[in-house]
């Protein structure tokens, strides 16, 4: 049954479609959405872990300066309250006892407004002496100033080793006044406590910061105490204090240079005493420089974003409290990835488990799918055959699916209904009701068609002689060549009416050249009937003649019959001129006879020649007839031979000659066609009636 829109989607590309368009737009989202709840979290989480570094690496780097702080306060307040303790070295030990606070202390001391200068420092195995290297093992010394009998100073060195062993003592005139040192003058002046700048402390040859704090008696300035941690020492705490990985961490001065870097790269350089602190745009790494150049400079805050070389970096810039004493700030550059990298490996690891898990049920789908459509695709194919009934039969679709295996079994048996209903109804009509709407309906209604009327001569007579079963075979083959011709050029068998066939063209598929298509046919039949003749002459049995008639005409095609039981057929005059032409080929002993309708529809394609005007029961008027030669353009063995076409030209010239009422030109034309044809039927027939007329 046909449809206004056919479907031209197969069953198992449409599955994997189906499952394609269901499947992967699910796993995007999920992915997308786990990507960005992920990400929002990452970064939510990362900046509020950068916020906390940043508190705690404030908080830390006071720490690391508050105890000195408090032991630089402790150890003034000890002058203040007692007058003589820094007077002799009593107070090494003290000394000692601060290095033991921390490793970063390189040194404690004090400087008297007398000159005197004790000091308690921690020393290198390698450090070097007024030029001497100093005794194996040392590890600190007390060092001290004396003014013998107002004398020039001398500077004494007395090292020990890691418990408090002396290894040995050095002396040595020296120049070195405290009260002449930046960091003495400067505590003076700020007469509190006061953190140095970066220096280059003098015996060691350190680079590192002074906490200083005087200490008076009597409102008269006494002298400064002092601790020395090393800038060395403040890169490799924040080193160890890192909010991710790759976190960079800068203290920067007021200036913008870098105090201390947790990368551990050095950022000065010390010449002739005097430090020169490299600026964060000046480092070798440009990741800082460029961060610091991001930050925004209308006080949005503390905490910004930026992107270098395709990453995403949070960056921090923030100043110390104003009670810490100097202005410097923590400069902090993280990569997001440190804080997203863990959820873009899971999303990756969720991508490829989706893509892996997608592939898998693509393959047993694209299986599962070929089980279901490979059977029912040979059942559709097998449909169409049934709807076009045409090709070779199908063997039977059997499939595991039992649904499909119903279908399948049930299809079989629709072929073979098919079958037997095509066997005794029309075909065209079967072909009509399987791909048309149509329904079996009593009625019909007129159409111009083309009918044949085929039977054998002189078949009563026949049976006399042959054998009934002999007959019935031979009767067989004549009926199987008429039907193969008639279905070969797509016409539709009526009935058969013992040995005669009745079949249309036209009706019910509309046939623009159905015309032309039955003379086809009936050649067809003429030629094979030649065949099947020499083939029985051979055997030694009789032949076998056929007459057909061909006539055009509109007639009354549809169902008639009842309800009960009906028959397609149709009706009308034309019907019975097809039946009087086919009769009319025993007057003249011819084969094919057309009428002058089915001339006319197809005739320049047919190889014709005139034989007369006959009466039909039921009409007034002759119709002309003609004896079918051959037909041009429907294969070589049905062109006219050169023969059949001087014999239609013949014809035609004692026909003309005739309806102009010349009987005695029509005669010579007659008997000029026997000269060259003495077995033509036509011509003796019309030169007898001439004769006796």
């Amino acid at each position: 049954m046909t449809t206004p829109f056919r479907p031209s989607l197969r069953l198992k590309p449409s599955i994997l479609s189906l499952f394609i368009l269901l499947t992967v737009p699910v796993l995007a989202v999920i992915i997308a959405v786990n990507y960005v709840s992920n990400d929002r979290i990452a970064r939510v989480k990362g900046q509020e872990l950068v916020e906390r570094f940043r508190l705690e690496a404030i908080d830390s780097v006071r720490e690391i300066f508050e105890p000195i702080k408090s032991m630089v306060r402790v150890a003034a307040m000890l002058g203040e309250q007692q007058g003589d303790f820094y007077a002799d070295n009593r107070s090494m030990k003290y000394f000692e006892t601060i290095l033991q606070h921390s490793p970063r202390i390189v040194s404690a001391y004090v400087g008297l407004n007398d000159g005197e200068f004790r000091q308690a420092r921690r020393l290198t195995p390698d450090a070097v002496l007024f030029g001497k290297q100093v005794p194996a093992g040392t590890r600190f010394s007390y060092h001290w100033l004396e003014y013998p009998n107002g004398a020039g100073a001398v500077d004494h060195n007395v090292f020990l080793d890691a418990n408090g062993h002396g290894l040995g003592a050095q002396a040595a005139p020296t120049a070195y006044d405290p009260r002449n040192r930046m960091w003495y003058r400067a505590t003076v002046e700020a007469n509190g406590l006061y953190i140095t700048d970066p220096d280059v402390f003098a015996t060691l040859g350190l680079i590192g910061f002074t906490v200083a704090q005087p200490f008076s008696n009597d409102g008269e300035v006494r002298g400064v105490v002092a601790i020395d941690i090393t800038l060395d020492g403040l890169s490799q705490y924040i080193a160890e204090h890192k909010v991710s990985p790759n976190t960079l961490s800068y203290v920067l001065d007021q200036d913008g240079r870098v105090l201390a870097a947790s990368d551990l790269s050095k950022t000065y350089t010390a010449d002739k005493g005097k430090v020169d602190l490299r600026h964060i745009s000046d480092l070798e790494n440009q990741l800082p420089a460029l961060a610091y150049g991001a930050h925004p400079r209308n006080g949005g805050g503390t905490l910004y974003n930026f992107s270098y070389d395709g990453r995403e970096y949070f960056a921090s810039l923030s100043t110390l409290p104003a009670d810490f004493g100097k202005r410097w700030q923590l400069f902090i550059v993280t990569p997001v990835s440190d804080f997203t990298g863990a959820f873009d490996r899971n999303n990756r690891l969720l991508l490829t488990v989706g893509i892996v898990a997608t592939l898998l049920a693509l393959t047993v789908i694209y299986f599962l799918s070929g089980l279901l459509s490979a059977p029912l695709e040979r059942l559709a194919a097998k449909v169409s055959m049934i709807e076009r009934m045409d090709g070779e039969p199908l063997p039977l679709v059997r499939s595991r699916v039992r649904e499909i295996d119903v279908l399948a079994r049930a299809i079989d048996t629709l072929d073979s209904a098919v079958k037997a209903f095509a066997a005794f109804v029309p075909v065209g009509l079967v072909r009509e009701l399987l791909t048309t709407d149509a329904k079996t309906q009593l009625g019909g209604h007129s159409r111009f068609l083309t009918v044949l009327f085929s039977d054998l001569e002189d078949f009563s007579s026949l049976s006399e002689r042959i054998p009934t079963q002999a007959l019935l075979q031979r009767v067989s083959r004549h009926l199987e060549l008429v039907i193969r011709s008639i279905n070969q050029e797509h016409g539709t068998i009526d009935k058969f009416m013992g040995d005669g066939v009745m079949a249309f063209w036209g009706a019910p598929a509309l046939l623009e050249d159905h015309a032309f298509r039955a003379c086809v046919a009936a050649l067809r039949i003429q030629r094979g009937m030649d065949e099947l003749n020499a083939q029985w002459q051979a055997e030694g049995n009789e032949p076998l003649r056929v007459r057909i008639g061909i006539h055009c005409d509109a007639v009354l095609v549809g169902n008639i019959g009842s309800r009960e039981r009906m028959s397609y057929t149709v009706l009308g005059d034309g019907v019975n001129v097809a039946a009087r032409l086919e009769g009319v080929n025993k007057e003249f002993r011819t084969t094919i006879c057309i009428s002058h309708s089915t001339f006319r529809e197809a005739g320049e394609n047919l190889c014709v020649r005139p034989i007369d005007e006959v009466t039909v029961k039921g009409r007034r008027g002759l119709v002309p007839i003609y004896e079918l030669l051959g037909a041009y353009g429907a294969g070589p063995d049905l062109e006219p031979s050169p023969q059949a076409v001087r014999l239609a030209e013949l014809t035609r010239t004692a026909h003309a000659a005739l309806l102009r009422g010349d009987n005695d030109c029509a005669m010579q034309g007659y008997r000029a066609a026997l000269c060259e044809f003495p077995d033509d039927a036509v011509a003796q027939v019309m030169v007898r009636r001439l004769a006796e007329g």
